[in-house]
């Protein structure tokens, strides 16, 4: 299983953890299966159309997966993925 890691504005959605093991073969399998346990997540990070919300970051092993192959980028036992949402400011 792939460790997913969150910050500080995720953990609520999945009840304070830092960090959970999810399992899949690409990122899409990974976040279909946290939303699945964690059902708050999916308004984060999918669109209404069930697309990754460009509002949310998702790298694994420290490479954007919009630079990779998208939510078909393989993912195995040893990688990391993080959610990080776009923050705004000025």
């Amino acid at each position: 299983m792939s460790t997913v890691k969150f910050p500080a504005v995720l953990r609520a959605n999945v009840g304070g953890a830092r960090e959970v093991s999810a399992a899949g073969s690409t990122i899409g399998e990974v976040l279909d299966q946290l939303v699945g346990t964690y059902p708050s997540l999916r308004d984060q990070l999918f669109t209404e159309d069930g697309e990754l919300n460009r509002f949310v970051n998702v790298y694994v092993n420290g490479q954007d997966v919009r630079y990779l192959e998208g939510t078909a980028t393989p993912v195995d036992d040893r990688d990391e993925v993080r959610l990080l949402p776009a923050m705004a400011g000025g």
